[in-house]
């Protein structure tokens, strides 16, 4: 097997079990090597540290699947990580509240690269690497072993492919067809999901816990809801007797969506205190100025919820993605009621935890208002953060009251 040579000093996050090995870390690779295919990653004086799969088309040269130099990359070692994955996941499987959640979650289960999600009777695969393109046959089989659906639909498409210097690639890879939505539950609410053409793999999973504990703090609430997309969190505030609902997205098939969310799970007004669906309003704009457009106007909430898609991408990304952070939690702070809350969030991995605080803590000085942490958001636990990767961690949020 080819071997892939470190520079002298640079083993030590292999040594600490972190799965990328970038090109500037590299001393040599053999010529005979072929990307997409296994090889060992040895030291600069030639000691084994790790095995994994490599991509010259990509500055993560290396991406690593197991420190154990007796175990091979074979399909007994896909049918093990993948076994493992779905054994993880068996709480969710059995609960007939919630029909959709992750079931690989790419390096959170030693998987680089790889993305399963379970939609009702659906799975959506994403094989986001050159790697897994390549194993593709061997990790299907296995999952087809696995999961009893109506079919396995391909959504591997974006920026990772095209990094990985790999086509981008959506369709039918087993069993039907999907219809143009599919149902699901979760928490007991309905939800419809376009897993071919909806955002990642149509529905953002790893916000139900979000979801879940922003709801009561919503009740007879005016709530905004920014970057709403299919209207999530609005269905949760309305379960919870939100007074009314304003969605703000910039698509309006998105809100189109939205509607059929909202009007699936029947709300109605009355002695049950739930909302009605004739209290959502849905609005086709951009987030920033309409924003500006509701302070401009006094107009007042008693909740925002601000969940906006990833602001940075890069690391020359960060100082800008602040700013825009910084902005929206600034102009919600103005439009807030005293005591209002503010559910917000970040999904870019570069924007540490530490950092979007601190971004709160100025967007609150510039706003002159008061700030309080009532509760810290991640993601849901079908969304494991590897402890050895710690940017496996890339969503964070907060529930605030704003005085």
């Amino acid at each position: 097997m080819a071997k892939v040579v470190l520079k002298p000093g640079r083993e030590k996050s292999v040594q600490k079990h972190h799965p990328w090995v970038f090109s500037g870390a590299i001393a040599s690779v053999e010529d005979k090597v072929i990307d997409g295919k296994t090889v060992e990653v040895v030291s600069s004086d030639g000691i084994w540290l790790a095995r994994g799969i490599i991509n010259r088309h990509s500055q993560i040269v290396v991406r690593i699947l197991t420190w154990n130099e007796d175990e091979p990359i074979d399909q007994e070692f896909w049918r093990s990580r993948l076994e493992r994955a779905w054994s993880g996941r068996s709480r969710l499987a059995s609960d007939p509240g919630t029909t959709a959640y992750r079931l690989v979650n790419a390096e959170g289960d030693g998987l680089p690269g790889l993305i399963v999600d379970h939609y009702g009777d659906w799975l959506v695969v994403q094989f986001h690497t050159r790697g897994m393109e390549c194993e593709k046959e061997h990790i299907l089989k296995e999952i087809k072993r696995l999961s009893q659906t109506h079919g396995i639909y391909e959504r591997s498409e974006g920026e990772g492919r095209e990094k990985e210097g790999v086509p981008p690639s959506a369709g039918v890879l087993s069993g039907e067809t999907p219809p143009d939505t599919v149902e699901f539950r979760e928490n007991g609410l309905r939800f419809l999901v376009d897993i071919k053409r909806g955002h990642k793999t149509g529905f953002y999973l790893d916000q139900r816990d979000n979801r879940r504990k922003t709801a009561p703090y919503l009740q007879s609430c005016d709530v905004l809801n920014c970057f709403s997309y299919s209207g999530a969190f609005a269905v949760y505030a309305t379960a919870a007797g939100a007074k009314s609902i304003i969605n703000i997205d910039s698509s309006e098939d998105a809100l189109g969506l939205a509607r059929r969310n909202i009007d699936l799970n029947k709300f109605f007004s009355g002695t049950s205190g739930k909302s009605s669906s004739s209290n959502v309003e849905y609005l086709t704009g951009d987030v920033f100025a309409e924003l500006r457009r509701f302070r401009a106007g006094d107009r007042k909430f008693d909740a925002v919820i601000l969940d906006p898609p990833k602001f940075a991408q890069r690391n020359s990304q960060i100082k800008s993605a602040a700013r825009g952070y910084q902005d929206i939690n600034r102009l919600s702070m103005n439009i807030l009621r005293p005591g209002g809350i503010l559910v917000t969030f970040s999904c870019s991995g570069l924007v540490s935890p530490d950092l979007f605080q601190k971004i709160l803590f100025s967007a609150s000085l510039e706003a002159k208002r008061e700030v309080q942490i009532l509760e810290k958001l991640g993601h849901s636990p079908d969304h494991p953060i590897l402890i050895t990767v710690p940017e496996t961690e890339y969503l964070k949020g907060f529930i605030c009251r704003v005085w």
